[in-house]
């Protein structure tokens, strides 16, 4: 059986693969810059560049992924971790899986073991509840946007309606005294356990994932994966018990039954389109891998 050919681009197909990634990521990294420069904070849209370590210049820098040829591509512009060869410049996969190769796995057993799980649907936000659970307005993480309600009712809507969340890594930013009203206590150690598919989080985190698995992966891949993670924020701050209305960011009011509904359709739609966006980190690392473990 003859190998397949690795797909080649010419010089003005990649550079107009390029220059589309620069100018999309730069819609993003403009305004966040501008904000960083005037001390400026925004809690929706600063957020994916303070909370993810991948720094706006990483982000804005295109890869084509790997097994693709670049036609007439100056190495020195892709780093060493690309190989000049007689069709052109590729990724050399196998230095960058030798460098990485416990992360890469991690991953990987992460994401397949997602979307094997059925998504869950009931949690409604209350991962952002339990943030500010018993803290007063000048204790809360984002203490210069008010809270719709007072941290008595608050903590009211936490304990009436109890917390489902199965994310370690909004677990983790829960106060002390809304621990113990998680249904579950995720750790480190038991994500791949519990991570399923309709978490806000765990959908956001693909952004995550995407950056990491890169250059492996394909820039505009990250990209797709950064702006679910965007608009997955909004969402999540919506229904948050923060006020960011004068944001632009009418409330999803979880604490009621019609507030709950709209989390729950919008969620399902986000689930929809993590989905197809996990399944192509892992077709991409599939790709990546050696031939005889295709």
């Amino acid at each position: 059986m003859t190998a397949a050919l690795a797909p080649a681009l010419d010089l003005a197909d990649w550079q107009a693969r390029r220059h589309a990634h620069e100018a999309r990521v730069d819609a993003w990294l403009t305004p966040h810059l501008e904000r960083r420069r005037t001390g400026v904070k925004h809690p929706v849209e600063d957020f994916l560049f303070t909370y993810y370590s991948h720094r706006p210049a990483q982000l804005r820098r295109w890869h084509p992924g790997a097994g693709v040829v670049l036609r007439d591509a100056d190495p020195a512009g892709f780093g060493p971790d690309y190989t000049a060869g007689a069709a052109g410049l590729t990724l050399d996969t196998d230095r960058v899986r030798a460098r990485r190769a416990e992360s890469i796995t991690w991953i990987r057993t992460l994401l397949a073991a997602t979307a094997g799980r059925p998504a869950q649907f009931g949690c409604f936000g209350m991962h952002e509840w339990a943030m500010v659970y018993r803290q007063t307005q000048e204790q809360v993480r984002h203490n210069a946007w008010p809270l719709r309600l007072s941290p008595a009712a608050t903590a009211a809507v936490v304990e009436e309606r109890g917390v489902r969340c199965s994310h370690f890594d909004a677990f983790r930013f829960f106060t002390a005294p809304a621990r113990p009203l998680n249904v579950l206590q995720p750790t480190r150690e038991g994500q791949h356990a519990l991570e399923q598919p309709g978490c806000l989080h765990a959908n956001m985190d693909l952004y995550k994932w995407a950056y990491k698995l890169s250059p492996l992966v394909p820039s505009e891949l990250v990209a797709d994966c950064f702006a679910l993670a965007r608009e997955i924020r909004a969402l999540d701050m919506r229904a948050s018990p923060y006020d960011l209305a004068d944001l632009g960011y009418p409330p999803v009011r979880v604490e009621t039954p019609e507030g709950r509904a709209e989390y729950a359709t919008a969620q399902r739609g986000f689930a929809e389109r993590a989905a197809g966006l996990r399944a192509r980190l892992l077709a991409a690392l599939d790709r990546a891998a050696p031939a005889d473990h295709r």
